[in-house]
């Protein structure tokens, strides 16, 4: 059966070659609370590094992405240029942190091996830059790479379509099972009553329209038909997310807390052993469902 559930992680890689070299995009994605997107591309194609953010924003809603693209040139030699800019800041904070000038001794080729100021075939890359084929084509695989990075998350997500509506069906048995437990509630308190009213030799003395209040009152706090009522519309809402499909990953956890919330409340309520190992696997379940909804975009 096929969904429109998302998971939030996967990865995908597109790759090929031109007449200027070779190029490959990979773009991985993990979980997150919201949609964060870091593209890195070489120096000269900010223009392209916005556009592929867009394009991101545009197909997910929630997950951290990587989007990085590798460019390796075939034409000319391999060349080194100093970026002079970043050299000359590092220079002016060395010269204020030192008070003297730096000359050119072992400071200075100090500054020379940070990161940013030597670039390998750096010119040739902001040429490339400039070729609007170029930028064209790589624009285009790294939209490929992210509607491929989509299929992934959407591969993994049937999976976890799959497993949250068996989960589904296993509450929903539970939720029957603590029904027909609940049922013996108000039997199983007046029997409890009466065994502490003789245990204390009083069981006479008491007036039988008191008792009949007292087992009424009980009955009353131990009452759990409005949180299985609750239970059982939580399971339509959840199988309803996963039907309509989309970014409902904050809806089903949503809901797994409300799970979570009577299935407490009937542990609390119970009268018996049964009701209270059921309402106990309730929250088992449960939190197998929120476990999984917190991969779900």
């Amino acid at each position: 059966m096929t969904s429109n559930v998302s998971s939030m992680t996967g990865f995908a890689r597109v790759a090929g070659e031109a007449g200027w070299g070779s190029w490959a995009w990979e773009a991985k994605s993990v979980n997150g609370r919201s949609l964060d997107v870091r593209v890195n591309t070489p120096s000269g194609f900010e223009a392209l590094e916005q556009a592929v953010k867009q394009a991101a924003k545009a197909r997910f809603a929630r997950g951290n992405l990587q989007v990085g693209l590798r460019i390796d040139l075939s034409s000319g030699p391999e060349t080194l240029s100093v970026n002079s800019e970043a050299l000359n800041l590092l220079v002016r904070a060395y010269e204020n942190i030192s008070s003297k000038p730096i000359g050119d001794g072992d400071a200075l080729a100090t500054l020379m091996t940070v990161k940013g100021v030597i670039e390998t075939g750096s010119s040739s890359t902001r040429d490339l830059a400039t070729d609007e084929d170029a930028v064209a084509l790589l624009q285009s695989a790294g939209e490929q790479a992210l509607d491929e990075l989509a299929s992934a998350r959407k591969a993994e997500g049937e999976a976890l379509y799959a497993l949250i509506r068996q989960h589904l069906d296993e509450i929903e048995a539970a939720v029957a099972r603590a029904t027909d437990y609940a049922a013996s509630q108000p039997g199983l308190l007046k029997a409890r009553l009466e065994k502490q009213l003789a245990e204390l030799g009083a069981d006479k003395s008491v007036d039988a329209d008191r008792m009949a209040a007292e087992i009424a009152l009980s009955a009353a706090k131990a009452d759990v038909r409005e949180e299985l009522d609750r239970l059982t519309a939580h399971i339509a809402s959840a199988r309803q997310l996963l039907e309509n499909g989309g970014a409902i990953g904050r809806k089903l956890d949503f809901l797994a807390q409300e799970f979570n919330r009577e299935a407490n409340t009937l542990c609390s309520k119970s009268a018996s052993l049964d009701l209270t190992n059921e309402g106990l696997a309730l929250k088992g379940l449960v939190d197998q469902v929120k476990e999984q909804a917190a991969n779900v975009e």
